[in-house]
């Protein structure tokens, strides 16, 4: 009887078979199968936030691959003391934070032409875009730091605890951050005042 009772309460967050928490014990118990159901409960969120942290269509399979790699390799370690949506949010935050910073250094040491015309700011939207677009494109002019508690927050509608303990940062500076990102995107959606009330 006491057996029973302390089985019982070593796994209290196990809800049924296709549960997170089951799906990487049973991976971690040699089901590879678990592992894919795993992937494809998560992939769209991960490849969404990859996109609208990143802003590169064509970066975002790459990413979002490398992103399930290292959750494959990893999740042995996994504890079972957080969601494990929150674990795989900081692997892809980071994941996306490397893919920025390589893509700053090329820029850096790429050759500039001469005969290439700047294009204005204006001409970053289309007025003629849905309103998703339009959004979209504010979101991804915001700086990374602001950028990615506001999609997480926004998008993906994690809690503060969750977006703190995915970035590694304070519950009160991912508030402000958020707080900033949303009137910084005040300012750059005001143009399209009309576009959107439509």
């Amino acid at each position: 009887m006491i057996n029973n009772e302390e089985n019982e309460m070593e796994v209290p967050k196990i809800l049924n078979l296709d549960d997170d928490f089951t799906l990487i014990k049973r991976f971690n118990e040699g089901d590879e199968l678990a592992f894919k159901k795993l992937v494809n409960k998560h992939k769209e969120k991960v490849r969404n936030l990859v996109y609208l942290t990143v802003g590169n269509s064509n970066s975002i399979d790459d990413i979002s691959q490398d992103v399930f790699i290292t959750v494959y390799k990893s999740v042995g370690k996994f504890r079972f003391d957080a969601q494990f949506t929150t674990w795989l949010y900081k692997v892809t935050i980071n994941k996306c934070k490397d893919h920025l910073r390589k893509v700053k250094l090329r820029s850096i040491f790429m050759p500039i032409n001469d005969d290439e015309e700047e294009l204005p700011a204006s001409a970053e939207f289309n007025t003629n875009s849905d309103v998703s677009e339009i959004v979209q494109n504010a979101i991804r002019k915001l700086p990374d730091k602001l950028r990615i508690p506001l999609v997480l927050r926004e998008i993906q509608e994690m809690s503060y605890q969750e977006i703190a303990d995915s970035m590694q940062s304070e519950i009160g500076t991912v508030k402000s951050r958020i707080f900033r990102a949303r009137e910084n995107l005040k300012t750059y959606l005001k143009p399209y005042e009309k576009e959107l009330i439509k």
